[in-house]
C-alpha cells in the first residue's frame, strides 16, 4: 500500500514539474526581448535619461494595448553611465546571456561605435540614437549589415549649418568641437563640406568632455576675431564653453550643434545660452509648426505623453528614441521575431513620420533622413523658437 502511495505521489510530482515547465515555456514564448542601451547617468545623462524614459514610457503603452500580435514586450535597458566599456559589456550581456531579439541605444557616438562589431557579428537587429555618419556609412569600409539610427547624421546636420551661416553672410568662424567621436566626426564633415559653402575657419580648438573653464581657448579665438562661433559638443561641455564665451565679452553669434538640442543646456548655460542658435529636429519647436507640418500630430502626440509622464518637455533625444522603437516595432509587427526579417523591414521602411523627421530607408541609407528633416532654431527667453520664418 505504501509502496502504491509513493508511486502515486511521484506520478504526480512528474505532472507538477512538466506542468511548471509548461508555464515557463509558455512566459517566453509570449514576449518579445527588446534591448535597450543609453547613457542615463553620467556626462551625457542629458541625452540619455529622456531616451530610457521614452522608450519605458512607449513599452507600458504598447503592453496595455495587447503588445505585438499578442505577444507583451519585455524591456531589458541598461544605462551605460556614458563609458564606452559599460555599453560594450552591456552589449555583451544583452546577446549573449538575455538573448534579446533587436538592440535599441548607444546615447553617444563613441558607445555606438563600440557596439556596433558585437552587433554586426551576432547578426542582430540594432537601431543607434547617436550622430555619427560612421555609425551606418564607416570610412573604412566595414559592414553595416545590421546597424541603423534614428538621429540625423552629422553630414546632414553640417550641410544644414553651413547653408545658414552662407545666409547670414558669417562666413569667416571660428570653430570648437568636443574631443571625442562625436566632436571629431563633427569636424571631418566642416573641414569636408565647408568651402562648398565658402566659408572658412580662421581658428579651430579641440576642448575636453570635462572641461570646467575654457578661457585660455577661448583667448586664442578672440583674437582671431571671427564673425560667428561653432561649438560642436553637447550639452554639458557646450555649457561651461558658452558661458565663458560671453564671460569673456565675445559678443558674436554662437552656432551650437544639435547636441544642445535639450532644456538642460539652458539651465547649465543660464543667460548665456541665450541667442544661441542651433539645427535641430522640430520636437523642440512643435507647437510653433504650421498645421500642414506632416509631423506636428506625431510631435505634438508625443509632448503631451511625455509631459503627463515625466513632468518635464521631451527632447530630440527621447525623439531619436521614440523613432527607433516604432521603426522596430512596425518590422517586428511586419516581419515576426525573425531577425534577417526584422532587418529587412526595417531597411525598406519608407514614409514613416517620426519624432526626428520623414525616414525613408534604403539598402544604402540606413538613416533614412535629409537636411529638410532640421529647422533653424534660437534660443530666446530661455525658451527655443524657430529662427527661420
Amino acid at each position: 500500500m505504501r509502496k502504491r502511495i509513493y508511486v502515486c505521489l511521484a506520478a504526480l510530482l512528474v505532472l507538477f514539474l512538466t506542468a511548471c515547465g509548461k508555464t515557463a515555456t509558455t512566459g517566453e514564448e509570449d514576449q518579445i526581448k527588446i534591448g535597450a542601451i543609453f547613457s542615463a547617468s553620467g556626462g551625457a545623462a542629458p541625452l540619455g535619461k529622456p531616451e530610457m524614459e521614452t522608450i519605458k514610457m512607449l513599452v507600458e503603452q504598447w503592453n496595455k494595448q495587447g503588445g505585438i500580435n499578442g505577444k507583451k514586450i519585455k524591456l531589458i535597458a541598461y544605462d551605460d553611465k556614458s563609458d564606452q566599456n559599460e555599453a560594450v559589456l552591456s552589449t555583451k550581456k544583452l546577446i549573449e546571456q538575455d538573448k534579446v531579439k533587436a538592440l535599441i541605444g548607444g546615447t553617444i557616438s563613441g558607445n555606438s561605435l563600440a557596439m556596433i562589431p558585437l552587433v554586426e557579428k551576432a547578426g542582430i537587429p540594432y537601431i543607434s540614437l547617436a550622430a555619427s555618419k560612421q555609425i551606418v556609412n564607416p570610412s573604412d569600409g566595414s559592414s553595416r549589415h545590421w546597424t541603423f539610427k534614428t538621429a540625423q547624421g552629422d553630414d546632414i546636420v553640417i550641410n544644414k549649418l553651413l547653408g545658414f551661416l552662407k545666409e547670414k553672410g558669417w562666413t569667416s568662424v571660428a570653430w570648437l568641437n568636443v574631443a571625442n567621436a562625436y566632436g571629431t566626426s563633427g569636424h571631418s564633415e566642416f573641414v569636408h563640406y565647408a568651402p562648398d559653402y565658402g566659408v572658412k575657419a580662421v581658428i579651430e580648438e579641440e576642448f575636453e568632455a570635462t572641461v570646467d573653464d575654457a578661457k585660455a581657448m577661448l583667448t586664442r579665438v578672440k583674437k582671431a576675431n571671427p564673425q560667428a562661433i561653432i561649438v560642436w559638443g553637447t550639452a554639458q561641455e557646450s555649457a561651461v564653453v558658452t558661458k565663458n564665451i560671453r564671460e569673456l565679452g565675445i559678443n558674436v553669434p554662437i552656432i551650437a550643434s544639435h547636441g544642445v538640442g535639450t532644456k538642460s543646456f539652458i539651465d547649465l548655460a543660464g543667460e548665456a545660452a541665450n541667442g544661441v542658435i542651433l539645427p535641430a529636429g522640430r520636437i523642440l519647436v512643435a507647437d510653433q509648426l504650421p498645421d500642414s507640418d506632416p509631423q506636428k500630430e506625431t510631435l505634438l502626440t508625443y509632448k503631451e505623453q511625455f509631459e503627463k509622464t515625466y513632468n518635464y518637455e521631451p527632447t530630440t533625444f527621447g525623439g531619436h528614441a521614440w523613432d527607433a522603437f516604432h521603426l522596430l516595432m512596425n518590422a517586428i509587427k511586419e516581419g515576426g521575431t525573425d531577425k534577417e526579417k526584422i532587418r529587412g523591414v526595417l531597411e525598406e521602411t519608407t514614409d514613416f513620420v517620426g519624432v526626428s523627421g520623414v525616414f525613408h530607408m534604403s539598402k544604402d541609407n540606413h538613416t533614412g533622413l535629409n537636411a529638410d528633416s532640421l529647422v533653424m532654431v534660437q534660443i530666446q527667453g530661455g525658451k527655443f523658437v524657430l529662427a527661420e520664418n
